[in-house]
């Protein structure tokens, strides 16, 4: 299962125990099963971040997927599931149905 975390101060899904960084998560599965499952490598993910830096700015800035995926994280199936996609519309407005 896919996973995309993304920083936030606000609303926080999962706690750095390192840093206390709080993490928007956005799940490519909606199973509960499979997200209690996970919760423990994404722990470990935001841990191995600390190599040398405990600091908050040892995790990266823009969302990042768990496990690593090699396209951009905006495109992954748990952003596009998780309503995270910043996919822009490529049709000009004037096509929009008028009603």
């Amino acid at each position: 299962m896919q996973v995309l975390l993304r920083k936030s101060q606000q609303a926080q899904d999962l706690t750095c125990r390192v840093c206390g960084q709080g993490f928007r998560v956005y799940w490519e599965r909606s199973s509960r099963e499979e997200q209690i499952a996970m919760r423990a490598v994404l722990l470990k993910e935001l841990e191995r971040h600390h190599a040398g830096d405990r600091s908050s700015t040892a995790h990266p800035d823009a969302p990042f997927n768990v496990p690593d995926w090699q396209g951009s994280p905006q495109f992954s199936g748990a952003a596009l599931l998780g309503g995270l996609s910043t996919i822009r519309r490529s049709a000009p407005p004037e096509l929009d149905l008028k009603r």
